[in-house]
């Protein structure tokens, strides 16, 4: 989660990770646990073509804290 905090670039939400990972700017990518069963797959199977770590993160809420946010965040990237 360090990792994620201090990124100079990132990318926050499901569909910010999805076009990061689609353009190979993802380098780590982490999907809060509580989150909707398709997206989680959809995210994950994503990561796992493109060959980039995936972490799982207890809860939205926490992961959008992390990303500097006053609401949860399905997921979010370390860019390159």
């Amino acid at each position: 989660m360090e990792m994620l905090k201090s990124a100079a670039k990132k990318a926050v939400g499901t569909k910010a990770v999805l076009r990061a990972l689609n353009a190979h700017e993802a380098a780590h990518v982490f999907v809060a646990s509580d989150i909707d069963t398709f997206l989680y797959q959809k995210v994950t199977r994503a990561c796992a073509e493109c060959g980039v770590p995936v972490s799982k993160v207890d809860s939205m809420k926490e992961l959008g804290r992390v990303c500097g946010l006053s609401i949860g965040c399905a997921a979010a990237a370390v860019c390159r």
